[in-house]
């Protein structure tokens, strides 16, 4: 009797001992400040599912793309300084404003409120290429537009990735192939400046990548500001359209996604 009760009393032991462990970590994961406590402040509930503050910032977003994006497109298809640079413009207008007509119907039935003007730092991108001509309009309208969406991508991915709303999910699987069209078709206009996209998320990365060292294990020494970056890669040339012109990178503020 006395071994059952000591088997007893060291059962209870143990399983106050891992309440006590685990309550803090139960407890942690409700308090205010934390990441799960801010998702359930920031969602409200729906029919398709809890809709969060960032499935709100997507569909606003996506508004805001197609507010600034369709009329660039038309733009470009009317001035078609080249065919790369029209088709493009055909694309962004398709297929954001297919994009466009679906976020208002989503936003419509989730009860977000959506934007109707492009933000002053849109206009401000519409008004630069309304002002360039020749080549530096090309440059402007590839690498803006590039950039833009390359950020958004981000966003997309994220969205696809965490939200818990059916009809979120589904814009954002949309957006997704929309988004991935128009950026190729941008890069196929052979104006886009890559080294200046890889530089500036280099500038806003918060720490180093990890990978497979370099073949051979060194690294190559780093490029002299002062020379001309790189040299021709004797199994793959670079074409004429990448060389025509040594000042195509274009001095302006490399745009956000919104």
């Amino acid at each position: 009797m006395r071994r059952i009760n000591g088997t007893a009393l060291i059962f209870a032991a143990l399983v106050a001992t891992l309440g006590a462990l685990a309550f803090p970590i139960w407890s942690y994961a409700d308090r205010s400040g934390t990441g799960p406590a801010n998702l359930n402040a920031g969602s409200v509930a729906t029919q398709w599912g809890p809709l969060s503050a960032t499935d709100r910032d997507f569909l606003v977003k996506v508004r805001l793309a197609g507010l600034w994006e369709i009329p660039a497109g038309q733009q470009a298809m009317e001035r078609a300084p080249t065919q790369a640079i029209r088709m493009a413009g055909d694309h962004l207008v398709v297929g954001h404003t297919d994009l466009d007509k679906r976020v208002r119907s989503v936003a419509g039935r989730l009860g977000v409120e959506l934007p109707n003007q492009p933000n002053p730092q849109q206009q401000g991108w519409l008004n630069q290429l309304t002002a360039a001509s020749g080549k530096d309009y090309e440059n402007k309208f590839a690498n803006l537009l590039r950039d833009s969406h390359g950020k958004v991508f981000a966003l997309i991915a994220q969205v696809r990735h965490t939200t818990r709303n059916t009809l979120v999910r589904e814009l954002a699987t949309d957006a997704n192939q929309t988004v991935l069209d128009h950026i190729t078709m941008l890069e196929n206009t052979g104006d886009v400046d890559f080294d200046a996209i890889a530089n500036e998320a280099a500038g806003a990365a918060t720490a180093s990548p990890t990978g497979p060292p370099p073949p051979g294990g060194v690294l190559p020494p780093a490029p002299n500001p002062a020379e001309p970056s790189g040299s021709p890669d004797v199994t793959s040339q670079p074409s004429a359209e990448s060389t025509e012109d040594p000042g195509r990178s274009i001095n302006t503020a490399r745009p956000d996604p919104t």
